[in-house]
């Protein structure tokens, strides 16, 4: 973790700036997250980098939990939680496997931008299935990579992947289609009740997902 730490840190002071590009999808993926929020929702948002999705949901729920690998984002967070007078979102350092968080603890447990940057993916949901209470929702917004993407995206993917290989970018970025991410839902126990295919350059799919009882 210490490797991917360092990156993210790095990358936090631009990390906005960056992702401006594709501020279409993650506007619209907020949106869509909203419809399933009410004021008495414990949330935990899962790599929330800096701050951006709990700020502007914060008033929708009761409280959140945001967590970040990174330091340096949890730091941006927390300025623009105290800008924006952001009462009911605590921003901790840490990772989901962090054993301060019980099981069925939370309501919801978001995932922006998170499913293509895990080495194991099979092993997060579990996590997220554990953490979430019966009916619990997981909802998720992931870049799939295999899907349809602009000529110059493509490029940026290209060198990306050249980067993760020579150890530049330590972490893994993992070329998904979207039926990829309908089957984990599906193994990981979790009833897929919501989907879009949002493209903006690139294909991100939005996916919300109930937590089913275990047979």
């Amino acid at each position: 973790m210490n490797k991917s730490k360092e990156f993210w840190d790095n990358a936090s002071k631009n990390y906005d700036k960056t992702e401006e590009r594709f501020e279409y999808i993650h506007s619209k993926s907020r949106e869509n997250t909203k419809k399933y929020l009410n004021s008495s929702n414990i949330v935990l948002d899962y790599g929330c980098g800096t701050g951006t999705t709990s700020c502007e949901i914060a008033n929708h729920v009761k409280e959140i939990h945001a967590i970040d690998i990174s330091s340096k984002m949890i730091e941006i967070a927390k300025e623009k939680a105290v800008v924006g007078k952001v009462e009911n979102v605590n921003f901790v350092q840490t990772d989901i496997f962090d054993k301060r968080y019980k099981k069925e603890s939370f309501d919801i447990i978001l995932a922006f931008n998170m499913l293509h940057t895990v080495s194991n993916p099979q092993d997060v949901m579990e996590r997220i299935y554990e953490l979430l209470k019966p009916d619990g929702l997981f909802i998720s917004i992931t870049p799939c990579l295999r899907d349809k993407m602009s000529f110059l995206v493509n490029i940026q993917i290209q060198l990306v992947r050249m980067l993760c290989k020579i150890g530049i970018i330590p972490i893994p970025i993992r070329r998904l289609k979207s039926s990829e991410l309908d089957d984990l839902m599906a193994n990981g126990n979790f009833q897929t009740i919501d989907t879009e295919k949002i493209f903006k350059g690139a294909s991100s799919y939005f996916i919300v997902a109930k937590k089913l009882l275990k047979r």
